[in-house]
């Protein structure tokens, strides 16, 4: 599952890629929003853990658990 997290003025966004399902990212970040959290923590597929503060959260983009094509499509 890719991730893209763009955190309030910063020019890069955060991107990494998890083994959590779209609905598990979901379900965590608005959880955090909902309740008024200070900070979201994900971890992606390496174990490393990213922690954000929901007030620099810009957005979220949760992509397809689809797997990456290789090569030419017909």
């Amino acid at each position: 599952m890719d991730i893209r997290i763009g955190i309030a003025n910063s020019p890069r966004e955060l991107t990494f890629e998890s083994a959590q399902s779209a609905a598990d990212i979901e379900r965590t970040v608005s959880e955090a929003l909902a309740s008024k959290a200070s900070h979201v923590s994900l971890s992606d597929d390496k174990g490393r853990l990213f922690v954000v503060p929901t007030a620099a959260l810009v957005y979220v983009e949760i992509g397809s658990e689809e797997a990456r094509r290789v090569g030419f499509v017909a």
